[in-house]
């Protein structure tokens, strides 16, 4: 987890210098501890992953979780469900009403998540532009669950995110993932399909719940015609 510039630079297989350019360029998320550079292995696959750096695949390699199989989009979006008309007139409201509706393990204690998930918006928005976030926690694996879920749900009124284009969001894409492979599984996917017009579409309209699985079904078959060896697309 608290990993040195070294550590950072042979987990992303690139050099030291690279890395001291990238935190020169302040794009590279990262904490100061005593004057030494840290970073959170779980933030720095994320943020390679959003970039389609060329990782490999060695980084993703967690022993306990590789036996258990990886969900398509469609079905960690059956068990994560649609949710329309979220309220709350800010990201916090908004986030917190989004977790009530969430479909959770009795023993998962929602406020925790709601912190969680405010926890990992102040370090940077999690929206992506276009009216889209991806709200998650910072570390996957957090929450005691078993099954990777993505939560579709749709605010009431746009809310000021924090977005790097400046437009209010209005539609959270929830991951919820028991470890780092699945969520960075997931997190891929939902980067692929979201280059749909089509499925951005429905997302825009909000259409209904057949339409969304419909354009989301269309859109993730394309990953298998692309990308022939299904899940292990190239990061």
């Amino acid at each position: 987890m608290n990993l040195s510039v070294k550590d950072a630079a042979v987990l992303l297989s690139v050099s030291e210098k690279t890395i001291y350019r990238w935190l020169k360029q302040n794009i590279l998320p990262t904490i100061k501890i005593q004057g030494s550079y840290r970073f959170n292995r779980a933030e720095l696959l994320e943020w390679a992953t959003s970039r389609r750096l060329g990782v490999s695949a060695d980084a993703f390699s967690e022993p306990e979780s590789e036996a258990q199989p990886l969900p398509t989009l469609y079905e960690a979006l059956e068990a994560g469900g649609i949710f329309y008309r979220i309220e709350g007139q800010t990201r916090d409201e908004a986030l917190a009403d989004a977790v009530s509706h969430l479909r959770l393990p009795e023993d998962v204690d929602r406020q925790y998540l709601s912190q969680v998930l405010l926890a990992r918006e102040q370090l940077a928005s999690t929206a992506i532009g276009e009216g889209i976030a991806i709200p998650h926690p910072r570390s996957p694996g957090l929450l005691s669950i078993v099954r990777p879920t993505v939560t579709l749900c749709f605010l009431e009124q746009a809310i000021d995110y924090h977005a790097l284009d400046g437009q209010a969001v209005n539609i959270l894409l929830i991951i919820l993932s028991p470890n780092l492979r699945s969520h960075l599984h997931l997190l891929s996917r939902l980067g692929f399909v979201l280059q749909s017009p089509a499925f951005r579409a429905v997302l825009q309209d909000q259409d209904s719940r057949e339409r969304i699985f419909g354009a989301l079904a269309s859109a993730e078959e394309k990953i298998s015609q692309t990308h022939p060896a299904g899940d292990k697309m190239s990061l």
